[in-house]
Protein backbone atom coordinates (compact mmCIF):
# COMPACT_ATOMS: atom_id res chain seq x y z
CA UNK A 1 0.00 0.00 0.00
CA UNK A 2 1.13 3.49 -0.97
CA UNK A 3 1.57 6.08 2.00
CA UNK A 4 0.09 9.68 1.20
CA UNK A 5 -0.09 12.78 3.71
CA UNK A 6 -2.70 14.83 2.92
CA UNK A 7 -3.33 18.24 5.09
CA UNK A 8 -7.02 18.82 5.94
CA UNK A 9 -8.89 21.70 7.64
CA UNK A 10 -9.72 21.68 10.95
CA UNK A 11 -13.34 21.27 10.02
CA UNK A 12 -12.80 18.91 7.79
CA UNK A 13 -10.70 16.59 9.94
CA UNK A 14 -12.91 16.79 12.76
CA UNK A 15 -15.91 15.40 10.30
CA UNK A 16 -13.54 12.43 8.88
CA UNK A 17 -13.02 11.74 12.29
CA UNK A 18 -16.57 11.82 13.95
CA UNK A 19 -17.43 9.92 11.03
CA UNK A 20 -15.01 7.10 11.59
CA UNK A 21 -16.61 7.29 15.68
CA UNK A 22 -19.74 6.79 14.01
CA UNK A 23 -18.97 4.03 11.67
CA UNK A 24 -16.60 2.15 14.18
CA UNK A 25 -13.64 2.14 12.00
CA UNK A 26 -10.66 4.11 11.33
CA UNK A 27 -10.09 7.52 9.66
CA UNK A 28 -7.95 5.79 7.17
CA UNK A 29 -10.81 3.60 6.53
CA UNK A 30 -13.04 6.10 5.89
CA UNK A 31 -10.88 8.28 3.18
CA UNK A 32 -10.18 5.32 1.38
CA UNK A 33 -13.83 4.00 0.98
CA UNK A 34 -14.80 7.59 0.75
CA UNK A 35 -12.06 8.06 -2.29
CA UNK A 36 -12.86 4.66 -3.60
CA UNK A 37 -16.55 5.75 -4.12
CA UNK A 38 -15.75 9.04 -5.75
CA UNK A 39 -13.40 7.92 -8.33
CA UNK A 40 -15.96 5.28 -9.39
CA UNK A 41 -18.50 7.99 -9.85
CA UNK A 42 -15.83 10.19 -12.36
CA UNK A 43 -15.45 6.48 -13.92
CA UNK A 44 -19.19 6.32 -14.03
CA UNK A 45 -19.62 9.56 -15.13
CA UNK A 46 -17.39 9.57 -17.96
CA UNK A 47 -18.15 6.19 -19.07
CA UNK A 48 -21.67 8.13 -20.04
CA UNK A 49 -20.80 10.90 -21.27
CA UNK A 50 -18.81 8.91 -23.92
CA UNK A 51 -21.76 6.91 -24.63
CA UNK A 52 -23.83 9.85 -25.21
CA UNK A 53 -21.23 11.34 -27.49
CA UNK A 54 -21.16 8.41 -29.34
CA UNK A 55 -24.68 8.48 -29.66
CA UNK A 56 -25.65 11.42 -30.76
CA UNK A 57 -22.64 11.44 -33.18
CA UNK A 58 -23.47 7.58 -34.64
CA UNK A 59 -24.85 9.50 -37.79
CA UNK A 60 -21.44 11.42 -38.16
CA UNK A 61 -19.40 9.04 -37.80
CA UNK A 62 -21.45 6.55 -40.21
CA UNK A 63 -20.74 8.92 -42.78
CA UNK A 64 -17.12 10.38 -42.17
CA UNK A 65 -16.56 6.47 -42.05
Amino acid sequence: MKIVEVNLPEPTAAKLEAAAELLKVSPEEVLILSLEEKLAQLDSQFQNASEYVIHKNAELYKRLA
